[in-house]
């Protein structure tokens, strides 16, 4: 049990709140937006909604977890029955993460054949890195922490490279604003993604942690990862939206307000 103080414990839950709704209001923004792309884009809005579903659903179970765990202030955390389930987050992220790069290849509407190739890469190596991300997660050992972080950062490194390699020879082809708009939904990528490694390495940190120091560490940890989230499915959602959006009007859909 992690004995919380009473703003650590108001500040989870009202993180996990707000990543809820987020979800939940991205997933409504992305779905009536549809109406405003041509056709040929509205696939990619749909994977951004999906994202948020299921982003939306896993934080109604973090929460409720998060509740169920609790008594008092003092929270259970572990792998055993009634303990704070990290797992709801890595089953979150294996399916929302190669969603979130299927989402950047759909709104270029590349060649299939190139979409298909890449779509074959980045697809395993995003599951990859959140499977072999979990152990590490829910270790109490450091030395596990630190394998399995730097094997889940091998298949991280190779999207990067497809990223910005491969999927950047495409960026010449599209409309004007458009390159320029996927060059900033990578950084933003590259920004959100990096949050999830450095609250990963947060418990690994602190050398032997007193109680008082793990309660803090697990409020922290909690707050990067909900923090993350929102910034790599909504906002990065809503990029997505808009670069539909520009290359919409770049093909002659006029614009409706």
């Amino acid at each position: 049990m992690l004995q919380l103080s009473n703003g650590q414990w108001s500040s989870l839950y009202n993180v996990f709140s707000f990543g809820l709704i987020s979800m939940l209001a991205c997933t409504v923004y992305t779905l009536v937006g549809q109406s405003r792309v041509l056709a040929k884009y509205r696939s990619a809005l749909v994977m951004s909604s999906m994202v948020t579903f299921i982003a939306g659903y896993h934080y109604f179970r973090i929460f409720n977890s998060f509740n169920e765990a609790s008594t008092a202030q003092a929270v259970k955390v572990g792998t055993e029955q009634g303990a704070f389930n990290e797992a709801y987050r890595y089953v979150d992220w294996i399916l929302t993460v190669p969603l979130l790069l299927v989402e950047v290849i759909a709104v270029l509407a590349i060649a299939k054949e190139a979409s298909k190739s890449l779509i074959g890469r980045l697809v395993p190596a995003s599951a990859a890195m959140i499977i072999l991300g979990y152990p590490g997660e829910i270790s109490n050992n450091n030395g596990t922490k630190i394998l399995f972080g730097v094997l889940s950062t091998i298949p991280f490194l190779y999207i990067l490279y497809v990223l910005f390699v491969e999927l950047g020879k495409s960026l010449e082809r599209q409309p004007e604003g458009v390159a320029a708009s996927i060059g900033r939904l990578r950084l933003l990528l590259i920004a959100t993604w990096g949050v999830y490694p450095i609250s990963y390495l947060i418990p690994i940190l602190v050398k032997n942690p007193s109680a008082h120091q793990m309660a803090y560490l697990f409020t922290d940890r909690q707050i990067g990862y909900t923090i993350a989230d929102v910034l790599a499915k909504c906002v990065f959602g809503i990029t997505i939206f808009r670069i539909a959006r520009m290359k919409s009007a770049a093909e002659g859909m006029a614009d409706s307000h």
